[in-house]
């Protein structure tokens, strides 16, 4: 999908195609997390409250341990304990390259994380375990067919709440190769393509209606089958009427630009930060992002830098710039030799206010395109206003627009430059701007720059 950035550098790709990224989603029992809903379920399983209790519950979570120990080391399966800190993906990643499994699962991850475990006081009374506590997750990884590598987070706990980890460029890797499209790819990311278009078209069918089915089944084909018999057979699962819902937790969406030679893409990206960083200013990140009109109902404690523009260089060859809002991420950054990627994050789909369940996932995917091109839009209008040592020398002069003699625009004068830094603050508005809104972008950016303790604007 064209946008204003990739026309202004067109002459200079190969292609382009936009893809969602990572998706995580959350599978819980809905009744299991109702104290009266637990009760009922429990029920279901053991047929009355007799057995309802702290010690029985533990049993069941030390069950569910020992089944998937037990299947594992029958099976060849590595099961690996992790500890804090440690990357649990690229541990995955790793034992990925030399597995000789070409579908189900081939690793087992074990690490401690929070989530809700019932305490069964007298008379059988359920309340949560406050704090909440650290206890035993088990990550299955598995290969499908359709999505390649997945990952299924469950709790050793009952309710077993559950997290779904997918990733689009897998999907679109499957498909790709069964649709018989030659491409060559670089860990998270397509570098070369045999038919760019038919690859595109491919992608585009994660943001389509039907893409909901296929996660809901890519989920329904694994999570009972695979992880939860650990915990509850299948007997178990029927008879208690133990059934996952799932809805949308993170998502990311990126546009990527394939350049035909690696060294111009550089040049582009660091001239793209140099040029960026300073006039995307608090008021155009809230606009791109579509905070600018949303209300504050509570405030936040204890949480880092709500708004930060930063550009991170987490090794030597990487450099990533990056705007960071909220519960929401802007990043452009390089994969590989020749692409350029440009990503939306939302690492709590609540904060784009449109739904959280698995049927919501189109739209949530159309409001972080929103966000994307909008961000595009600022880039483009903030690098494309760039001029000349020369150019910049003959502004100050006058010229003349018809018969009407016109002055010509000095940066040396303080008002100028307020003028303009207001301009560019306004740019990424999606409907333009009044001279009213003008006025008084310029009052403000005027009153900062003045403000004591604040170095003057240049």
């Amino acid at each position: 999908m064209a946008d204003d950035l990739s026309s202004v550098y067109q002459d200079l790709l190969a292609g382009s195609y936009d893809c969602v990224d990572r998706i995580v989603l959350n599978g819980y029992y809905r009744m299991g997390h109702d104290p009266a809903g637990f009760r009922l379920w429990w029920r279901r399983l053991t047929g009355s409250d007799e057995t309802l209790d702290n010690n029985h519950l533990m049993r069941l979570a030390g069950r569910f341990s020992r089944r998937v120990r037990g299947y594992a080391k029958a099976h060849q399966i590595p099961v690996i304990d992790c500890g804090a800190g440690e990357r649990k993906h690229d541990i995955a990643e790793e034992h990925l390259k030399t597995t000789k499994v070409k579908q189900g699962l081939f690793l087992i991850l074990v690490g401690r994380a929070q989530a809700r475990v019932w305490d069964v006081g007298r008379n059988h009374h359920i309340e949560p375990k406050k704090p909440m506590p650290y206890v035993n997750h088990y990550s299955f990884h598995i290969l499908d067919p359709d999505w390649g590598h997945i990952a299924i987070k469950v709790s050793g706990h009952p309710p077993f709440p559950a997290q779904v980890m997918l990733n689009g460029h897998e999907y679109v890797a499957c498909q790709a190769t069964k649709a018989g499209i030659r491409f060559s790819k670089e860990g998270n990311c397509f570098t070369n393509i045999s038919d760019a278009g038919g690859l595109a078209k491919i992608a585009d069918t994660l943001s389509e209606e039907s893409a909901i089915g296929r996660l809901s089944q890519a989920c329904e084909r694994w999570i009972y089958s695979t992880c939860l018999c650990f915990a509850l057979d299948l007997d178990e699962q029927e008879r208690s009427g133990f059934q996952y819902q799932y809805s949308n937790f993170q998502i990311e969406y990126s546009r990527n630009l394939l350049f035909e030679i690696g060294g111009r893409m550089e040049q582009v990206f660091q001239a793209l930060i140099d040029r960026s960083r300073a006039p995307l200013d608090l008021t155009t990140i809230k606009t791109i992002l579509g905070y600018k009109h949303r209300p504050k109902y509570r405030k936040r404690k204890g949480r880092s830098a709500e708004w930060e523009v930063a550009v991170e260089r987490p090794t030597y060859d990487l450099t990533i710039f990056k705007l960071h809002c909220g519960r929401l991420t802007l990043k452009i950054y390089t994969k590989g030799e020749r692409v350029l990627r440009i990503e939306a994050v939302a690492h709590d789909t609540a904060e784009l206010h449109c739904g959280r369940a698995l049927d919501r996932f189109p739209s949530i995917v159309t409001e972080l395109r929103g966000i994307l091109e909008r961000f595009t839009k600022a880039l483009s209008c903030i690098d494309q206003c760039f001029i000349s040592d020369q150019t910049l020398e003959q502004l100050p002069t006058p010229s003349q627009v018809g018969k009407s003699k016109v002055g010509g625009i000095d940066f040396n004068k303080a008002r100028m430059r307020h003028v303009t830094e207001a301009v560019i603050a306004l740019s990424a508005s999606p409907g333009g701007f009044t001279a009213s809104q003008l006025a008084a972008e310029f009052g403000t950016v005027a009153s900062a720059t003045t403000r004591p303790g604040k170095p003057p604007t240049t």
